[in-house]
């Protein structure tokens, strides 16, 4: 019984972060515990623990005394976020052509691979959980873990799995195959190529989904 509720909990999870990605609860909505338990055939306790996950993802907000809410971004937060944490990121580029091993470079590839099932077969949590598994693989090498620490601290202060951060499922696509083009970056020991690549990757440039 508690593998279902588990379950359960997953699945309305899931479907609420999918309807909030595709538009149907839009940014600053609030969203009324009685009618999500009726849209997703749930209980009012099994739509809570949905919410209070998304919250933890950022995709939701909680306002005591007042309820929930869909998280919404500030667009030139973003814009102004992704722009640092581009140069940051494209600096580490020397560091983890450097100190990445054969091991850790087999550990990036199967987090691309992973990514890429997520795409044609997963969710969009789901999607979210293996891009962030394949950057933190990509910068665990890095010797400079303080930078590492700060480009993820970065990350946090913006809503994560979804509202904005792909733009179409074109756009998650093309971020697979940005995963795939980083790896034989590595594997190659191109510097320029991976620091160039990271900055597309992060600000989302040459979008063929725009």
């Amino acid at each position: 019984m508690k593998h279902r509720k588990s379950v359960l909990l997953v699945d309305v999870a899931n479907s609420l972060a999918t309807d909030i990605n595709t538009g149907e609860f839009t940014a600053g909505m609030w969203l009324k515990q009685v009618e999500l338990a009726e849209r997703y055939r749930c209980t009012r306790s099994e739509v809570r623990r949905a919410l209070d996950q998304l919250v933890i993802e950022r995709l939701v907000q909680h306002v005591p005394n007042r309820g929930y809410h869909v998280y919404a971004p500030n667009v030139q937060q973003r814009r102004n976020i992704s722009a640092i944490r581009a140069i940051l990121e494209s600096a580490s580029a020397k560091d983890i052509i450097a100190n990445t091993s054969a091991e850790d470079l087999a550990m990036l590839q199967a987090c691309a691979d992973k990514f890429e099932h997520f795409t044609l077969h997963g969710n969009i949590l789901q999607q979210y959980e293996a891009n962030m598994a394949f950057h933190r693989a990509l910068l665990a090498p890095c010797a400079n873990q303080e930078m590492v620490e700060l480009i993820f601290d970065l990350r946090s202060r913006v809503p994560s799995a979804a509202l904005g951060q792909w733009s179409s499922h074109a756009r998650i696509v093309q971020s697979s195959q940005e995963h795939f083009a980083m790896v034989e970056a590595i594997a190659q020991k191109d510097e320029q190529r991976l620091a160039t690549l990271i900055t597309q990757h992060i600000l989302q440039e040459n979008d063929k989904a725009r």
